[in-house]
């Protein structure tokens, strides 16, 4: 495949799970800090208000970008338990079909949270504590589902075009 089409999926899956990993740790920093305000509530201190919205969608981002990275690393949970046995091709064949199978599955999560981004936006739905925006929410979600289905489409390409360059 071309290498430089491999490196600009690369970088995109890459530093997508970057950003959900700096993101991630920025919520757990929140959780640590709301919870130790909640032992000095005597001293003047409190908890985060809203900490369970924010901890709601720093996870829901950081799940949506790590799964292009999961995919470009070939990291998602197989069961090789039939792959000595036959041979290459099958092999191959096995590849493609859960390649296409994953493209499929991203394609209808970034479908599903479009619509589901619309319709949050159409209602102006909010959180309860912070009043924040959901479908701010289901749009972040949604930068991680589009390149999920970037990668996963290159991925099937890949199983197609260079089964050199497959990964375990």
């Amino acid at each position: 495949m071309h290498r430089t089409l491999n490196t600009v999926v690369d970088f995109l899956a890459r530093y997508t799970a970057l950003a959900g990993g700096l993101v991630l740790i920025a919520v757990v920093l929140m959780a640590c800090v709301s919870i130790a305000g909640r032992a000095m509530i005597g001293l003047g201190l409190g908890p985060v208000p809203g900490d369970f919205e924010l901890v709601e969608i720093g996870v829901g981002f950081a799940v949506f970008c790590f799964l292009p990275w999961c995919q470009f690393k070939s990291g998602h949970a197989r069961v090789d338990l039939f792959k000595p046995v036959f041979g290459d091709a099958f092999n191959r064949f096995i590849d493609f079909v859960a390649n296409l199978l994953m493209l499929i599955v991203a394609f209808l999560i970034a479908w599903r949270l479009w619509l589901g981004m619309l319709d949050k936006k159409s209602y102006l739905e909010t959180t309860f504590i912070l009043q924040f925006p959901v479908w701010i929410a289901y749009a972040a979600g949604l930068l991680g589902a589009v390149v999920f289905v970037i990668v996963s489409a290159y991925c099937l390409l890949r199983t197609l075009y260079d089964p050199a360059e497959r990964l375990p």
